[in-house]
């Protein structure tokens, strides 16, 4: 795991997931989005390659499925693993994510030290 998208609209978290993996995984790039509106023009830029997308759903202007179903109808590239982690507990939401073959986990938020073994163990497995 070398480069990481986090699309999330919450300064806080952002701040926390970030400052988590630099402490954690010093080798590891972390960019942010604050929706997936921003997190797609990121990726069209072609300056980022994530191995690892970390997803939260309630976002303004494009909320995390919308980004879901955008960024998978565009055949032209490769699909990184992509981790939900959000406070939505709703079943209908997991459903709806896990619909995407991309889609990994399902994680429920606030992030913790944890949290980052347990990504490193989804891209291990995608990716091994």
């Amino acid at each position: 795991m070398k480069t990481i998208l986090i699309i999330e609209d919450n300064l806080a978290d952002q701040f926390l997931g970030k400052a988590i993996f630099n402490s954690k995984r010093p080798d590891v790039t972390v960019h942010i989005a604050s929706d997936g509106q921003e997190a797609l023009e990121l990726l069209n830029e072609g300056n980022i390659s994530p191995d690892l997308i970390l997803l939260d759903i309630n976002m303004p202007r494009m909320n995390g499925h919308e980004f879901l179903k955008e960024y998978s109808e565009d055949n032209k590239r490769e699909i990184p693993v992509v981790v939900m982690l959000t406070s939505s507990d709703q079943e209908q939401d997991k459903e709806q994510s896990f619909a995407y073959k991309c889609v990994k986990e399902y994680l429920q938020k606030p992030i913790k030290f944890e949290t980052i073994e347990r990504l490193e163990q989804v891209v291990a497995k995608s990716y091994g």
